[in-house]
């Protein structure tokens, strides 16, 4: 995830945000929790390289919570956000401290606890960075549903080792996972007769604009929220 527009518009951690959930420890990772607590149903919402406490992300998992969902938002970067600010920011460092593949295993002992409360079925939705995450957790019977809102690299090879019904929102405008790739993977999922997948492509937005969009751009909260709904569409059908 070495193209610019993973980076591009961080989020201000200090906006006003009317947070509906609280932070607490699950598992040993400090967690964003909102929604029913006796719910059997539960969605992890990975954030991109800026974090956990990104409060559009924190809204999205208020709105998706009034479905009906315990929604959790692991903080899985362990306070360690991508720092554009910081002229002593390592990137390479940091990249190697936050491999995807750490933080898929450090999600299992989160959904372990999840279903020592009761919840029966789990879904995982991933952003950029967390999208990379999410797909390695839909190779394996951890997750029953996924969804990736442009993620980061992914592999041909993850691509046909999924097992769930997965669902991927892409940019028109996006590098790191161009439409070309979006439209190949898709064609590889759809050969796929065992469950059900979406692959879309949104029209005249870039990388990272689920989550990092401005608020006072109509166009792009329009957007955004056409993706949120879609991403709460297939959650909703196929999280049972």
């Amino acid at each position: 995830m070495s193209d610019p527009l993973c980076f591009e518009n961080p989020p201000s951690l200090t906006s006003p945000s009317n947070e509906s959930g609280t932070v607490q420890e699950l598992a040993g990772l400090k967690t964003y929790v909102t929604g029913p607590s006796h719910s059997k149903r539960a969605i992890l919402l990975i954030s991109d390289v800026f974090g956990f406490e990104a409060p559009l992300l924190r809204k999205l998992a208020d709105k998706v919570a009034g479905e009906g969902f315990l929604v959790v938002v692991p903080d899985l970067l362990y306070g360690d956000y991508y720092d554009l600010n910081n002229p002593q920011f390592d990137r390479d460092t940091w990249k190697k401290a936050h491999a995807p593949d750490k933080a898929s295993e450090d999600t299992k002992p989160l959904i372990a606890a999840l279903r020592s409360k009761g919840v029966t079925a789990i879904g995982a939705a991933g952003f950029c960075w967390g999208g990379v995450v999410v797909a390695k957790l839909a190779v394996s019977d951890d997750i029953q549903v996924a969804v990736l809102l442009h993620p980061g690299p992914i592999t041909v090879d993850e691509i046909n080792e999924v097992k769930v019904p997965i669902a991927i929102l892409g940019a028109e405008i996006d590098n790191i996972f161009p439409p070309e790739k979006l439209k190949q993977y898709g064609e590889i999922l759809s050969a796929k007769a065992q469950f059900e997948s979406f692959v879309k492509i949104y029209p005249g937005v870039s990388h990272g604009w689920t989550v990092r969009y401005n608020v006072e751009d109509e166009a792009a909260v329009k957007s955004a929220e056409e993706a949120h709904q879609d991403m709460l569409n297939w959650f909703t059908k196929h999280l049972k």
